[in-house]
């Protein structure tokens, strides 16, 4: 084992922990770019936007009633609606309990709801499996070590994850079933607004105000909760084990499924808002196509078996339908002759003005 004492000492601990604050930043930034398009599709979809503020305000509120619950407070009144959730504890309790409960509040819904599907991914007979390398020994307990252990960790997860989804069977009960709960965790991962009145608007600033208030309000516990962890990394150090870097990379992964959630949740967002611009019936084109297209795939490599069938199909559906929204924006839309009649006008206007 190479490296400074103090290398070992103080900053090898700190490498999975800032690994996970950037994923978490990751996800506030994606979630600040699904709520953009959330306001641009309200006018039209205001039922959605309340669906998936819904969604957000229940995994919130689910999180804080957890946290309750942990804390031995016990839930008096647990109150849920489209724009508002409330929940409250039977016992008052102050200090170390009040600040873990608000913390499950401000932090859980961010890696609680995906760590169910972690839970699911495992437990699952969805074939999803990793493959995690070993860390480099002499390395093993430094900062570079710590890196190197929590990002392969996240590279073997990455590529188990994707090679998962990238081979999906729609057709199969659980896998269809998974990818809907992914969805819904993508579209309801923090709601866009609180209140009846939709006053108060949550966005990126208004949850790291509240997450900087938690760490604010007692210090003390922050501290505590760090020096829980260097002590972790000490007793996984003394016997020569993994368990620090592979409770954070747990989180790591928890990570990308939430982000991967946002990701699928922000391409269905942007396909409602693309076929809000096509006219009449034909907006309704490209979601037929989407079920017609894998099926009709799926039936054809029955018969003429190949190699990768899912993905190929799974291609075969998105690229057919990315083709007809196209196709359907060039045909069924004005833009393209309301730009070459201005242009045209602005031509005649200027030639008026030359003889003129």
């Amino acid at each position: 084992m190479e490296g400074s004492p103090i290398d070992i000492v103080v900053f090898a601990p700190l490498a999975p922990i800032l690994g996970v604050l950037l994923f978490w930043f990751i996800q506030l930034l994606f979630i600040e770019s699904e709520k953009i398009l959330l306001s641009k599709i309200r006018p039209k979809h205001e039922p959605l936007c309340r669906f998936t503020n819904f969604l957000g305000i229940l995994f919130q509120s689910v999180c804080h009633a957890l946290g309750y619950t942990i804390t031995k407070s016990g839930i008096s009144d647990f109150y849920i609606s489209v724009n508002y959730g409330r929940v409250a504890p039977k016992k008052e309790k102050k200090g170390i309990f009040e600040w873990i409960a608000n913390a499950f509040l401000f932090i859980g819904p961010f890696f609680l709801p995906a760590f169910l599907l972690l839970v699911f991914l495992f437990f699952s007979p969805v074939n999803f499996e990793i493959i995690t390398p070993s860390p480099l020994i002499e390395l093993k307990y430094t900062f570079a070590g710590q890196i190197m252990t929590f990002g392969a960790s996240l590279h073997a997860f990455a590529e188990g994850f994707f090679g998962f989804l990238f081979n999906i069977d729609l057709l199969h009960p659980g896998h269809f079933g998974f990818l809907l709960l992914l969805i819904f965790l993508g579209m309801g991962m923090r709601p866009s607004y609180i209140g009846e009145k939709k006053q108060e608007k949550v966005d990126m600033l208004y949850d790291l105000k509240n997450i900087w208030s938690l760490i604010t309000h007692k210090p003390l516990y922050l501290i505590i909760l760090f020096m829980a962890a260097y002590i972790f990394f000490y007793i996984s150090l003394f016997f020569n084990g993994d368990w620090f870097v592979a409770l954070f990379s747990i989180l790591g992964w928890v990570s990308i499924i939430s982000i991967v959630a946002i990701i699928i949740a922000n391409i269905l967002l942007f396909l409602i808002k693309t076929t809000d611009e096509i006219p009449g019936i034909w907006k309704f084109i490209p979601y037929l196509v989407m079920p017609v297209s894998y099926i009709s795939a799926r039936v054809l490599f029955f018969y003429v078996p190949l190699e990768n069938t899912n993905f190929i199909s799974l291609l075969l559906m998105a690229s057919l339908t990315a083709l007809v929204t196209f196709l359907l924006l060039k045909y069924k839309t004005n833009k393209l002759k309301s730009t070459r009649k201005i242009k045209m006008s602005k031509k005649k206007s200027k030639g008026e003005a030359d003889e003129g």
